[in-house]
């Protein structure tokens, strides 16, 4: 029989490949998505390639269509998160200061859309607007958008809310603040964490989705994602998989840059500030 050390050791290397497996079943999708965005031949064949080139590349930034495809996300995305954040944080600050039992009722509430199928929100808005049609599309999308967005921000606004000592805002006030200061200036820096990782997954939400986008686009405007699978019915090349890689940098930058002004692990680990 294994000894009580033998036996830790053997446990301990077994949850050390459980964890190498799962990552390398996690990574394996993004490997090969990006060995065939830098592919150098001309059909998709198999993996690995037998050389690399940036022509996929060269193709994607010369494609119109999913050049448009891809400006129109990157601003609805910027316009989603911005919006989503400051209706979000606003909403989480007053059921913060709700009584428990009305509290949970509108937080349920809010959170609603995550529950229901992406098709099921887009089908609807589809035929909202198609009765009310007094919206462009873009405004549309935004709509659409905000919709499943705010739940997101409304959610980590509220944890980063969550965590403040009453007593901060309170000494604030006895020491000649009014509300509006104390808001800014001790509130809102303590729950920028919250508020930022919410920010950042309306974003993401935004640059990334189909289901919904799909319904409510036209000819002219369109969406990266929309564009992408409508190439893939039309002509399958490795354009798709440059566009893959071009929509995974802008969010690997985007965390980046979360992670130097706030920090992405005390918001994203902690979620809440202690006193």
């Amino acid at each position: 029989m294994l000894s009580k050390r033998n036996a830790d050791a053997l446990l301990g290397t077994c949850v050390k490949v459980i964890i190498a497996a799962t990552a390398i079943f996690l990574l394996f999708p993004v490997i090969v998505t990006v060995s065939m965005a830098f592919d150098g031949r001309d059909f998709m064949g198999t993996f690995p390639p037998p050389s690399l080139s940036m022509k996929w590349f060269d193709r994607l930034f010369d494609d119109a269509y999913l050049w448009s495809g891809f400006q129109t996300s990157l601003l609805l995305a910027v316009a989603t998160a911005f919006l989503a954040t400051a209706i979000g944080t606003s909403a989480a600050v007053a059921i913060s200061r709700m009584p428990p039992r009305l509290r949970d009722v509108t937080t349920t509430i809010f959170l609603s859309p995550l529950v229901i199928p992406g098709v099921i929100i887009g089908f609807a808005l589809l035929i909202f607007f198609s009765v009310f049609d007094v919206l462009p599309t873009f405004a549309r999308l935004l709509a659409a958008h905000l919709i499943v967005a705010l739940p997101y921000t409304i959610r980590m606004s509220f944890i980063g809310l969550t965590g403040i000592n009453e007593t901060l805002g309170e000494a604030a006030l006895s020491l000649g603040a009014n509300a509006r200061q104390t808001f800014f200036t001790i509130t809102l820096p303590l729950a920028k964490s919250g508020i930022s990782a919410g920010a950042i997954f309306a974003f993401a939400f935004s640059m990334e989705d189909v289901a919904i986008s799909i319904f409510l686009v036209d000819y002219n405007t369109y969406t990266l994602p929309v564009a992408l699978v409508s190439s893939m019915r039309s002509n399958m090349d490795l354009t798709i998989a440059a566009a893959s890689v071009l929509l995974m940098g802008v969010t690997l930058a985007l965390l980046i840059v979360f992670d130097r002004v706030v920090g992405l692990e005390r918001a994203v680990g902690q979620g809440t500030y202690r006193v």
